[in-house]
């Protein structure tokens, strides 16, 4: 059963995650004191996604401490962990915690002293943004929508000096705003989600003292801050009381989210898949590919549900921290089937979960009392991962770009393959295309119809620094199947050689067809995403000439497509600047 505030509180003395009564009837809150750089950034900036290479994973120490004794355990094995807490004794606490649980924190562990309300961490921390992509870290820290837990708020103030990175703030109008972390998520590349909480709490009238802000305004917000430049919005869901999207969806990489799943007609089940269903219909991913979904069981409690008195029990609420994944567990006939979706989902990872029976009353979970902080040095590298390839289309090769990306530049980049997960793992290796340290390409040799072949992409950075992504490879992979299509017909239409390539300015695409044909040329990124539709109609028979001025388009490498019914051909073109 859900407890009620007034047990949640008389059991434990420890604050849910939403509101309680008592708070509410507190009346107005302190104006918003604005802490921070108050002013947007200038240049360029980005929102690290959440599987991105980590230096830390924050936590409070306020409640449920077995809870987080586990999550150190798992976590210092990758990075390190920074313990927030109150004074010196709660110190002390922590350590004895830890030491009579057999938690080794002479290494990989740091207590900081930094005055809090509650345990949870994810709505209240510091968001990890980039300039430049990936040259410098900063903090982000918006004004937290528990206005009656003043000492939450200022987490944001003591870290920043800790990690010795600027903090920037929206606490100060115009651009002062409300948000969470449990109801943001971004995929890296300048996407985020949330529920429209994000529009309810900034609107006209609202509580915690901020100025009123359209919906266009918080994206600007967003935009100016954080480098997001597509905030996807979902209607919120009825029986999750706190409206945060992590009680029910993670972003597992730039293309596929998990999604947690109901009974048909069950409790927010019907709202989760239109929400879902809006997403697919409307939105592609980042790669500008359709979302992938991977469900996942929201299990009962016992076997009730939050819509008949259970509590919210969810898989999604989990944390990644470097090579492993944190997940809630509460029963084992439900555990059981969602680590094997976990681990069948992030091969290589280490999925460890932990009993949340005594917290998810609250409404929370593993996510909500965790914080990524991002590496100060991060070697990103950023791929759509390869569908079945058909030997008929790729007669030589199959080819794959990637962007990789390094504030000292990036000194090599390779390929790894296998048709065995197990090995041997054979390599080639990538080639930089015209824009320095982002642009790679590369191919894997022909492999037999029928096998599945199993990848991943390791670079280095000119100062020595390396990694591979997926980041748990070889352990972790990309996979795609092989396929064959006997076709005996000639050519319908295929390209010929492009020109002038190099191109800078109009550029020639011969195409030579069998016969008259109905056609589509289209030119596509370094990454795979259609930029536009070059031409559509009728092709006639022989030599045609169709035209692109390379002078409207970025410095890059790209990929024109000629398809003609199922045949497609394509060739390279590098625009100069």
């Amino acid at each position: 059963m859900l407890l009620s505030v007034a047990q949640l509180t008389a059991q434990t003395n420890e604050l849910p995650r939403f509101a309680t009564e008592e708070e509410k009837s507190l009346g107005q809150p302190p104006a918003v004191t604005p802490i921070g750089i108050t002013t947007p950034p200038t240049g360029p900036v980005r929102t690290m996604a959440e599987w991105e290479e980590l230096q830390a994973l924050i936590i409070t120490w306020n409640g449920q401490n077995t809870i987080l004794t586990e999550i150190v355990r798992a976590a210092r094995q990758e990075c390190k962990v920074v313990i927030c807490c109150e004074n010196a004794n709660v110190v002390a606490q922590a350590k004895n915690k830890l030491s009579s649980s057999g938690v080794d924190f002479s290494t990989n562990v740091d207590f900081v002293v930094a005055p809090n309300n509650s345990i949870w961490v994810r709505d209240y921390g510091p968001n990890s943004v980039y300039s430049n992509v990936v040259d410098s870290l900063y903090f982000v820290d918006w004004v937290y929508n528990r206005t009656n837990r003043p000492k939450d708020d200022t987490i944001a103030t003591t870290l920043a000096p800790y990690f010795n990175v600027p903090l920037y703030s929206t606490s100060a109008a115009p651009t002062d705003m409300v948000n969470t972390g449990g109801n943001f998520m971004s995929d890296g590349m300048g996407t985020a989600f949330a529920s429209s909480l994000i529009l309810d709490e900034n609107e006209p009238g609202n509580p915690y003292g901020v100025t009123a802000k359209t919906e266009d305004q918080i994206d600007q917000i967003l935009s100016d801050f954080m480098g997001i430049d597509r905030y996807i919005k979902m209607t919120p869901l009825p029986y999750d009381v706190i409206h945060h999207i992590d009680m029910h969806m993670k972003l597992l990489d730039e293309g596929r989210i998990l999604v947690g799943q109901y009974p048909q007609g069950v409790a927010d089940g019907p709202q989760i898949e239109a929400n879902i269903q809006y997403v697919l219909d409307n939105f592609k991913s980042s790669f500008g590919t359709p979302y992938k979904v991977i469900r996942i069981p929201m299990p009962p409690e016992g076997t009730q549900y939050p819509n008949n008195g259970g509590d919210y029990r969810t898989y999604a609420n989990a944390v990644f921290v470097n090579k492993t994944i944190i997940v809630p567990f509460y029963q084992e006939q439900y555990d059981t089937t969602a680590q094997r979706i976990w681990e069948e989902a992030m091969p290589g990872y280490k999925v460890v979960g932990i009993n949340c029976n005594s917290i998810i009353p609250s409404l929370g979970a593993i996510h909500c009392i965790t914080k990524e902080v991002g590496v100060n040095d991060p070697l990103r590298i950023v791929h759509q991962p390869l569908d079945c390839q058909d030997n008929a289309d790729n007669p030589q090769a199959y080819s794959l770009a990637a962007k990789i990306w390094h504030r000292s530049g990036v000194a090599g980049a390779k390929i790894f393959y296998t048709t065995n997960p197990d090995g041997p793992w054979q390599q080639a290796d990538m080639y930089q295309g015209i824009i320095p340290n982002e642009d790679w390409f590369g191919s894997i040799p022909q492999q037999p119809a029928g096998a599945t072949v199993y990848y991943y992409i390791a670079a280095t950075a000119v100062n020595g620094k390396t990694i591979s992504r997926p980041i748990t490879a070889p352990e972790g992979y990309w996979k795609f199947c092989v396929t064959e299509t006997v076709n005996t017909a000639e050519p319908l239409a295929i390209l010929q050689e492009i020109y002038p390539n190099p191109a800078s300015a109009i550029t020639v695409i011969p195409v030579s067809a069998a016969t008259k044909v109905q056609g589509q040329i289209s030119l596509f990124n370094s990454l795979g995403q259609k930029i536009r539709d070059l031409f559509t109609g009728e092709m006639p028979a022989g030599n045609s000439n169709y035209f692109l001025d390379a002078a409207t388009l970025p410095a890059g490498t790209y990929w024109v497509k000629c398809q003609a019914g199922s045949q497609v051909s394509a060739k390279k073109l590098i625009i100069k600047g």
